[in-house]
């Protein structure tokens, strides 16, 4: 088989994801590299000595014979670089979110579509392996039709992570219900087997707004640090911080059930805790990577007495994001080279980004319900049938 030949479209950061996809004993090669950190670069090229670097993505584009490109870049950069690399004729793995707008989602299927481009989209949680166990469980019919969906999620490294650098600002993230809550939108919609038909939203910009901040000409520096808590006696966050610290949504899903996702930035801990509720039972995560479980309730009974209880074990091939990094990487290389079905949907995605845009709407203009507008069916055809035209 042709060598595949991929680039790099940021080589540090999240881009570093990419680099497991350089396996030229399986017949794909990482040949280009383009990052506007000369550091990246550098680290990028120690890595792949073979490899071309840039500091302008269009010059990856520009080699005819890469076939495929990681784009890892900040969101508000998805749309443009996206279209750029589906234009030139590249198989995209484009990270989640998919865009920072719902228009901007639907120009990228656009043009997947009308090139015949493979696009991938990132939502590497459908890759994690206490999801996987739920969703086994609820499509096994253990508990029954799924009609209620709940999550809350613990963002102990928030302070960290998203109000220190482009992350706090509107104008690049729209906000973290969409920048780090698609995530948990894609999980509930596909596990619960359907999208939002509309959404309700409420959130607050209520604690970082009164931390110490960093002025304009000092970098941003989003690591973190186990010191760096509580918030109020903490400095070196970011000049402009327009975007919500914690999150509600209500969901109503197309076929009748009903979800809530909660959202919270200063907590002092980390953790997704979902639970489903069916007509037969009830299914919960305890702690959501790593060594976790999923407990099961059929019988009435205590909380703390589940019938069943899952124990998962950490993967054993070290991969980030709890072990899902690596075969979603897999799983998009296999989609390229022999049209492998692909655990991650362009359609969910879009509409995880739709829920959380119009989620934000919603809290940011009363609290009103905002309906989800829906794709053509001719744009849901084709992303089905594995982005092959009937």
């Amino acid at each position: 088989m042709k060598t595949l030949k991929i680039g790099a479209i940021a080589t540090g950061g999240r881009g570093l994801n990419a680099w497991q996809a350089h396996q030229p004993e399986n017949g794909i090669e990482m040949v280009a590299g383009a990052d506007i950190s000369e550091e990246a670069n550098k680290k990028f090229k120690e890595q792949f000595p073979n490899a071309e670097t840039f500091s302008d993505y269009r010059d990856v584009l520009k080699i005819d014979d890469i076939g495929a490109v990681f784009i890892s870049t900040p969101d508000y950069c998805h749309e443009e670089m996206a279209i750029a690399a589906l234009e030139a004729g590249k198989a995209v793995y484009l990270e989640k979110p998919m865009a920072i707008t719902i228009e901007g989602c639907d120009r990228i299927l656009k043009t997947a579509m009308e090139t015949g481009s493979k696009l991938f989209i990132g939502h590497n949680m459908r890759h994690f392996p206490v999801v996987l166990k739920m969703k086994e469980i609820i499509d096994s019919g253990m508990i029954g039709e799924v009609t209620c969906g709940w999550c809350r999620h613990f963002v102990g490294y928030g302070g960290d992570a998203y109000f220190r650098d482009w992350h706090s600002e509107q104008r690049y993230s729209n906000g973290l219900l969409l920048q780090k809550g698609a995530h948990d939108i894609d999980v509930m919609h596909w596990l619960m087997g359907s999208y939002t038909k509309f959404v309700v939203g409420m959130g607050m910009l209520s604690v970082y707004n009164r931390c110490g901040r960093r002025s304009e000409d000092t970098p941003g520096c989003a690591v973190w640090d186990e010191s760096q808590y509580p918030p109020l006696t903490q400095t070196g966050f970011s000049p402009i911080i327009d975007v919500e610290d914690h999150n509600m949504i209500m969901m109503q899903l197309e076929n009748g059930a009903q979800a809530t996702y909660m959202q919270c930035h200063y907590t002092p801990d980390s953790e997704r805790n979902y639970t489903f509720i069916g007509t037969e039972g009830r299914v919960e995560n305890i702690a959501d990577y790593g060594h976790c479980e999923v407990h099961v309730w059929t019988r009435r009974g205590s909380r703390q007495n589940p019938d069943v209880i899952y124990k998962l074990k950490p993967p054993a091939k070290n991969s980030s994001h709890g072990g899902a990094d690596a075969p979603i990487v897999q799983n998009f290389l296999d989609f390229v080279r022999f049209g492998a079905k692909t655990n991650t949907s362009p359609i969910a995605a879009r509409n995880s980004v739709a829920t959380g845009v119009l989620g934000h709407y919603s809290m940011r203009n009363g609290c009103n319900r905002q309906d989800i507008p829906q794709l053509s069916k001719e744009i849901i055809e084709y992303f089905d049938n594995n982005q092959v035209k009937k």
